[in-house]
């Protein structure tokens, strides 16, 4: 059964630097533009503005994956945005990305938040897979076609 736990920096720290930083291979190759010192920063600060928005994904006694969730401000309204989306690779296409998407989604209502956004690598065709057949669109390349922002409701 998966369950979602809290992330605590402390006790989850070795877990959520291995997942982002194969994230960063995954979507660019390699993880040489990750830093790890900020990064913890960044999440610190986020973990106390979305406590349940950041959380780690549990399978019996293994982490198995990763969410990374807010609201911003996008074109004067209130938008989710999805920062992560992550399951070991011995756990992708079993369908456990479901399980994350219900979370995400449930995340969402709880925030009154109907639209959320993510950033995908373009090369990262499983992911742009999954995220289509969760009815998640594509709104158009940014960052100079690096990555392609997409467009989701609940």
């Amino acid at each position: 059964m998966i369950q979602f736990e809290k992330i605590n920096i402390d006790k989850h720290r070795d877990y959520v630097i291995q997942f982002r930083k194969d994230s960063f291979v995954i979507s660019f190759g390699n993880d040489s533009n990750f830093d790890e010192g900020d990064y913890l920063r960044w999440l610190e600060e986020k973990i106390v503005e979305y406590p349940e928005g950041f959380v780690i994904v549990r399978e019996g006694d293994q982490y198995i994956g990763q969410l990374e969730l807010s609201i911003r401000n996008y074109e004067n309204k209130s938008i989710g945005y999805v920062h992560l989306y992550y399951l070991i690779p011995e756990k992708r296409g079993k369908g456990k990305g479901q399980n994350l998407h219900d979370y995400v989604k449930q995340f969402f209502k709880s925030h009154n938040i109907q639209e959320f956004h993510l950033r995908v690598s373009p090369t990262n065709t499983i992911a742009m897979r999954f995220y289509h057949k969760m009815g998640i669109k594509v709104m158009g390349p940014e960052l100079g076609g690096k990555v392609i922002r997409m467009k989701g409701y609940y």
